[in-house]
């Protein structure tokens, strides 16, 4: 890979990664018209997860923040209960434990919690077939026409008014399963989730902060899984470096597109991004019978 292709997929991955559009569709239907191999982009693939993440701590900053430290007490909390109950035990005391969920923010880490369950298990289970997936146009183009349909069901769903306190577990179980499925190439995992979460009912600007903030954990797993897969002995210093300009260059981008996020979402303007999909869609799959 070379620079400028490096950069230019740095450039498309933080484009479509915070919009919703599949990043991962892009970047499969790309790396098949150039020719470059999954087994020299893997690295690369997981700097851009890295550079992922590093935009989304930088937009909810404040909010991570607050859950890290709600994370802590609730620990704390939960130490302090297993002690009061082993005291009331001992001395036959009747000494209160706390209560841990007690706060928007603690219910909030909870509800990430239970969304990274079903999507660690399905993008677990779910790996090979979606290497398989990325091999080939047919899966990215079917997979960007149903995006299509679903952020047109996202642009026609009524507004909510949920926010972590009226959010049910079963519902962050449900959108955890949601991210699962947009592993496939072509899924929108911001599209995907978003959609999940207005049809849930949550109050749009919550939707958008759910949806890239339980992405968070998703990620990382993701990425520090496929470190385990890269073949290091094939890497030079000056691909790294390559590698590392598209990631770059993937962050600094998304960090705008994130916040172009927030806006479509509070005006519910998917219409454009699913005809987008569905042409592209069509155009992938026209493609992959063109190659046969």
């Amino acid at each position: 890979m070379s620079i400028l292709q490096s950069i230019f997929l740095g450039i498309v991955q933080g484009l479509t990664e915070f919009l919703p559009v599949s990043s991962s569709g892009h970047l499969v239907i790309l790396q098949n018209f150039l020719g470059i191999g999954n087994d020299d982009t893997l690295l690369f693939d997981v700097l851009l997860h890295f550079g992922t993440v590093i935009v989304i701590i930088c937009v909810f900053r404040k909010d991570i923040l607050r859950m890290l430290l709600e994370s802590l007490r609730m620990l704390a909390d939960v130490v302090y209960n297993i002690q009061t109950r082993l005291h009331n035990r001992r001395e036959q005391d009747a000494k209160r434990c706390r209560k841990i969920v007690h706060n928007n923010y603690r219910r909030f880490v909870v509800q990430v919690l239970v969304s990274a369950i079903p999507t660690a298990v399905i993008g677990y289970a779910a790996r090979d077939l979606v290497s398989i997936a990325s091999q080939t146009l047919i899966v990215p183009g079917v997979c960007l026409i149903l995006n299509a349909g679903l952020l047109l069901v996202a642009d026609v769903t009524e507004a909510g008014h949920r926010i972590p306190k009226d959010v049910s577990y079963t519902n962050a179980f449900m959108i955890g399963v949601a991210q699962g499925l947009s592993t496939l190439p072509g899924l929108s995992r911001s599209g995907t989730t978003i959609a999940a979460c207005l049809l849930s009912g949550f109050e749009k600007k919550f939707a958008v902060k759910y949806s890239f903030i339980m992405a968070i954990p998703a990620i990382l797993g993701a990425a520090v899984l496929e470190l385990f897969r890269v073949d290091y002995s094939r890497l030079a210093i000056s691909q790294f470096f390559i590698y590392l300009a598209g990631a770059a260059a993937a962050g600094i981008t998304g960090y705008f597109c994130i916040r172009k996020m927030l806006v479509i979402v509070r005006r519910k303007r998917f219409k454009g991004f699913a005809v987008y999909c569905l042409i592209l869609g069509i155009v992938a799959i026209a493609g992959y019978y063109i190659q046969r």
